[in-house]
């Protein structure tokens, strides 16, 4: 490991002289410069086969027995429970879909699994699903100590009309669940209780004023909901909400809108976000607690099939036509509605589940399986997405010195 990690050291500190080669290489004579580009071939070719990939993103990826875990690269600022994550995934409660069988599954797969409080109904099913996931995973981890599973987040919607809120904290604060995903409201209360016994908060933001909010009342990171998110989803530019979070803020962030595969994982890395949001894909999951028709309607569609409307819930959200249309409506001229209509009491199941939400990326989407079989899929897309990318990035290095 030691060895490994030397080796690691040596070749970065060479692809950084290396790029500052091109500025000096004017003031080389030109046969000096094939013997440059020589060089840079062949570190090319040494971090194709280590699979190591040199960037400024927060993680790397090293092959260790056959599988990739996520190292440390510049993760200072990153809690040590979201360290070590196969891949880096958090997967995005899911209002009615997600429930303690999809959440374990998530988790060992290597990805950050979670789920609403509210889903489990009536409320005391709440302390049975924590004990389900903390003793399963608990007995996963005692088996698989070489790959244990990611840890597990609970969402708690932290809005007026939800009268369960402090009891559900109160059963969270007695499992200690590792994350906490805090939506629609940042209260300091339920921020500190997470950290009487060392939990995490991450906040679900749809723009920099409401970032500024959770981090001041206590937060310890974001999650920038951006265009194209499943649910309830901002309207910003996902370039535009990340590049204007990260001027003030270096904490732990994720990005939510339209990731559904290795290549927006790594784009959201690259963006400026250490971990991608993902919801949407999970719903065409055998796991899923999601009618047949609901995940078959996620594999048939599109972006083209997604509406982005405030009717149902009184908040702009992400729904699939097909279910308005379902429900009697016309998905094209939808009415507005307003925020006081929001309501999580005992009746808000069911605008979820007759209208169905979901995000823009399923086009990605082609077929219902398995949560393991999804997460394979995504960690095999994302180290093929980081080959492709070294490999574009060095040519690109190659044929700027060749121009030279």
């Amino acid at each position: 490991m030691l060895i490994n990690l030397l080796i690691y050291i040596y070749l970065l500190f060479w692809v950084i002289y290396c790029e500052h080669l091109v500025l000096l290489i004017h003031n080389v004579e030109k046969t000096n410069k094939v013997s440059y580009m020589v060089m840079v071939q062949n570190i090319q070719r040494i971090f194709y086969t280590l699979n190591i990939v040199n960037s400024k993103t927060t993680f790397y990826a090293a092959k260790s027995n056959g599988n990739y875990r996520m190292g440390e690269k510049n993760m200072s600022n990153i809690p040590s429970i979201l360290q070590g994550l196969r891949i880096p995934v958090i997967a995005s409660p899911l209002f009615i879909i997600s429930n303690p069988k999809l959440v374990i599954e998530q988790c060992k797969a290597g990805i950050v699994g979670s789920m609403p409080a509210l889903n489990a109904r009536p409320a005391s099913l709440l302390d049975e699903w924590l004990a389900e996931i903390t003793e399963e995973l608990d007995a996963y981890n005692a088996k698989n100590p070489e790959r244990p599973a990611a840890p597990f987040a609970i969402n708690q919607i932290v809005h007026k009309s939800n009268e369960r809120l402090e009891q559900d904290m109160e059963l969270c604060v007695k499992y200690k669940v590792p994350l906490i995903i805090s939506s629609l409201g940042a209260r300091k209360e339920i921020f500190d209780a997470a950290h009487s016994y060392g939990g995490v908060v991450l906040h679900d933001v749809i723009d920099n004023n409401f970032a500024h909010k959770a981090i001041d009342k206590g937060a310890d990171g974001l999650i920038a909901v951006a265009a194209g998110a499943g649910g309830h989803a901002g309207e910003k530019s996902p370039f535009a909400l990340i590049q204007e979070i990260r001027e003030w803020f270096d904490g732990p962030l994720a990005l939510s809108g339209s990731i559904a595969n290795g290549s927006s994982i790594l784009a959201a890395q690259a963006m400026g976000a250490d971990f991608a949001y993902i919801g949407s894909p999970f719903i065409a999951t055998h796991e899923a607690n999601a009618s047949d028709q609901y995940k078959q309607t996620i594999v048939d569609s599109t972006s083209e099939d997604i509406v982005y409307s405030s009717l149902f819930t009184g908040v702009r959200g992400n729904y699939l036509k097909p279910s308005i249309r379902n429900a009697g409506l016309d998905p094209d001229n939808l009415p507005e509605s307003d925020p006081s209509k929001m309501n999580f009491g005992s009746n808000a199941v069911k605008p979820w589940k007759d209208i169905w939400g979901s995000g823009q990326g399923i086009g990605a989407i082609t077929k219902v399986t398995s949560t393991a079989a999804y997460v394979d899929k995504l960690y095999q897309e994302y180290c093929d997405a980081r080959k492709s990318l070294l490999t574009r990035s060095a040519d690109y290095s190659l044929q700027s010195l060749q121009s030279l």
